[in-house]
């Protein structure tokens, strides 16, 4: 069976969250979709999954709601559903950020076809990831620039110190396009003004150019963790051994949970642990216990 990963936010002023939650949560469960949905004073930030046909169900009976009429979805083939729970929250800000912004004076658009004629013509333009260092360290766009930030908490210090880049032409992208949103509207607050913000994401633009400009893996917030963009190169580390690696995995020591790349092998050897500490610590979840256990083996979080 083909599933569908499908993402999508929307900023709109939300007054009842509570009713939006329950209504959010029916609807999953009537179209038999797992996901992850937060829901905030600002708007919605979510992502579903489930069989293609469920999928379209729930898209048109969302769409019905006035509030979601014009939504749009990013959407990746998967093997199986992304996510092993649905979880539908509340909280302060579905994006988190920790400043006011408008999202109204976000910068304007480019699509994915915009921006591969000006990348293949050569036009001199800067682009900027706003995304967290993790998910830059494993794939991002042919020279683009990163932020040594570890959360896009961070973003905010990070951009008031690009001022040797502040008059150029700039375009923003992240994973969906939801971060570029508050990204590009501080940004502008600051005085850049040639800005653009790549719509839908890097998930649109490998859907449309797999393998193409952008290199390596895509870090997502599902089960997974690195989705598939169509190009075969490493960009990541083995945090165990060094060798060239776009896979990432969480500790298996429960007072560590450490989010970190790993290859099979040292998975294996390691039996999913971040260092040898880690890997002899009492509290552990199902690891493998030898080698040719991992036939066996089913990994935390499928990783494409």
């Amino acid at each position: 069976m083909e599933y569908i990963t499908a993402t999508f936010y929307k900023f709109f002023p939300m007054e009842n969250s509570e009713e939006m939650q329950i209504l959010f949560r029916g609807l999953c469960e009537e179209c038999r979709l797992k996901g992850r949905i937060l829901l905030g004073r600002e708007g919605v930030n979510g992502g579903v999954s489930g069989n293609i046909e469920n999928l379209e169900k729930f898209k048109k009976i969302l769409k019905k709601n006035p509030n979601f009429s014009g939504l749009t979805f990013r959407e990746q083939q998967t093997k199986e559903n992304s996510y092993k729970k649905l979880v539908v929250r509340i909280r302060e800000e579905v994006v988190v950020f920790g400043k006011e912004v408008d999202v109204n004076n976000a910068a304007e658009y480019v699509s994915s076809d915009e921006l591969k004629k000006w990348i293949d013509s050569g036009e001199e333009i800067v682009l900027l990831d706003t995304r967290n260092n993790y998910e830059f360290d494993i794939g991002r766009f042919k020279g683009a620039r990163g932020l040594p930030i570890e959360n896009f908490r961070e973003l905010p210090e990070a951009v008031e110190k690009l001022s040797d880049i502040k008059n150029k032409k700039i375009v923003t992208y992240c994973t969906g396009g939801i971060r570029c949103e508050k990204a590009t509207a501080y940004m502008k607050m600051l005085g850049f003004n040639n800005l653009f913000q790549l719509k839908g994401g890097i998930i649109d633009f490998v859907n449309k150019f797999p393998g193409q400009d952008f290199e390596g893996g895509l870090f997502v917030f599902d089960d997974r963790l690195v989705a598939d963009t169509g190009s075969y190169k490493k960009l990541g580390k083995c945090r165990i051994c060094g060798i060239l690696c776009n896979d990432y995995t969480d500790c298996y020591n429960l007072d560590c949970d450490n989010l970190f790349i790993c290859c099979q092998n040292c998975r294996i050897k390691m039996n999913n642990a971040c260092c040898e500490e880690c890997r002899n610590a009492k509290r552990q979840r199902n690891t493998v216990k030898s080698p040719t256990d991992y036939k066996n083996f089913v990994a935390p979080r499928y990783i494409i």
